[in-house]
């Protein structure tokens, strides 16, 4: 699956708008508010459901500002 993302301050972001994370965890903006950055894709089995209206209300979160030195955050290599 091909992935477009336009956050450039990305860890994860590629030229043309490309995001090459292995695994990705949106969820609503609710869950992601409450939830700490370490709430990511491989935790993803074990989360609720969290249902929106619309796509204002969701969130990436697997995202990692470049040269944050968060890469290793969740205990999972980012690339």
């Amino acid at each position: 699956m091909t992935v477009r993302c336009s956050v450039n301050n990305c860890h994860y972001w590629d030229t043309g708008n490309y995001c090459k994370a292995k695994d990705i965890m949106v969820t609503s903006d609710a869950m992601g508010d409450r939830m700490p950055d370490s709430f990511d894709a491989p935790r993803a089995d074990n989360a609720v459901g969290t249902p929106v209206t619309s796509c204002m209300e969701t969130c990436c979160k697997t995202f990692v500002q470049k040269g944050t030195g968060k890469e290793r955050y969740d205990s999972i290599m980012r690339q």
